[in-house]
């Protein structure tokens, strides 16, 4: 792999303040070079040139790193393992699962969590709604999936009061922000910088109101205890 990349990614990684250790650069470039592999056969992203991957892929899903609160993060339509895979290479102390609804997409990211030896992910390939989980979540991540309104409302079996929802977005969501449901507010917006890239990035944190984690579960006659 091309020392140009190498070099934008620990550049970027320092201007953002993240640790960049040699293991933990080896490992994003390892994820890489296997993203571009299947990428070519599997279409997992729209980006085909691996130095453009560098910032619109690694250093974008690194950013939201500092504002990881908790142990446990769920990637919602994680896709190529966008943001959760280069996430869990930099905090192999946390747990991330990557959930996905499209077959070829959830075997890459079986292949990666293999070939990368990241034991602390783990995948599922069934639609966000359907997920269950035996654990308490901290955070759920997204990074390009849906509206907020669609993200709180099919979270709605892991969404408790303590959960958060970290929803990366382009421009600020303004008019997704005013269709949230009602129990749900933002409560904390960042405009991230990406180094590399001169598009707009903004990090929405959306959690439920106090006093009201069932309130839209009661106003569809449904109970999510």
């Amino acid at each position: 792999m091309p020392q140009s990349i190498r070099d934008e990614l620990e550049q970027g990684m320092q201007e953002m303040g993240l640790p960049c250790q040699e293991g933990v650069l080896l490992a994003l470039m390892a994820y890489l070079k296997l993203l571009e592999k299947w990428n070519s056969s599997f279409n997992l992203s729209g980006v085909s040139d691996i130095q453009t991957m560098v910032s619109r892929h690694l250093l974008d899903s690194l950013s939201i790193s500092p504002y990881l609160q908790g142990d446990v993060f769920v990637d919602i339509g994680s896709g190529a393992g966008l943001p959760g895979i280069p996430l869990a290479i930099l905090n192999p102390d946390k747990q991330f699962v990557l959930i996905d609804s499209n077959g070829k997409k959830t075997r890459f990211l079986f292949q990666a969590k293999i070939e990368l030896g990241l034991n602390n992910i783990s995948v599922e390939n069934c639609r966000v709604e359907h997920y269950q989980s035996q654990q308490q979540i901290d955070m759920v991540i997204c990074r390009a999936f849906s509206t907020l309104e669609d993200v709180v409302i099919r979270l709605q079996p892991i969404f408790s009061s303590k959960c958060k929802l970290l929803a990366m977005k382009c421009h600020y969501p303004e008019d997704e922000i005013s269709q949230l449901p009602d129990g749900f507010e933002v409560t904390r917006s960042i405009k991230l910088k990406i180094p590399g890239s001169d598009s707009q990035r903004h990090l929405i944190e959306v959690m439920r109101k106090k006093n009201s984690e069932n309130d839209l579960a009661m106003a569809d006659g449904k109970s999510y205890e």
